[in-house]
């Protein structure tokens, strides 16, 4: 019951502190005065027009600020998405090389530990690298 009481006059403390908070934010990204928006019982309806249309102006320069953000990090994705796909391009490039340089036994040993997805042995690996050696030699006075 007591807290029942106390409840309406919480609440409008929170309100009187959130207009409040409104009016510092809304006055500092306008750069105007405090003054000039304050908020009466005794505010004209001029007022509260000039109110809307500052909220207003507000509103729309965050937009626009978050609308320069976005397409900014847009930008940024487009680039990171160009050299994934070049980085996958070379990859593609790379493994197509070293099956064409890998001998039947080396493919059959690599499919079968694929599928049992055990990692490949030490032995295993000693013999693919062998022809990747001269597959990079070769290629690399090329490119």
């Amino acid at each position: 019951m007591n807290a029942q009481c106390c409840r309406p006059v919480a609440m409008d403390l929170g309100v009187y502190q959130l207009r409040h908070f409104s009016i510092s934010f809304l006055s500092s990204l306008l750069g105007t005065d405090n003054s000039s928006l304050r908020l009466d019982s005794s505010s004209s309806g001029a007022s509260v027009v000039a109110i809307d249309n500052k909220i207003e102006q507000a509103m729309d320069l965050v937009k626009s600020h978050l609308m320069y953000a976005v397409r900014e990090e847009v930008e940024v994705l487009k680039e990171q998405i160009k050299e994934l796909i070049e980085k996958n391009s070379q990859l593609e490039q790379e493994n197509t090389l070293l099956k064409t340089l890998a001998s039947p036994e080396q493919l059959a040993q690599f499919q079968a530990q694929l599928q049992t997805g055990s990692p490949p042995s030490s032995q295993t690996q000693g013999t693919t690298q062998q022809p990747a050696q001269p597959a990079s030699q070769g290629s690399g006075p090329s490119a």
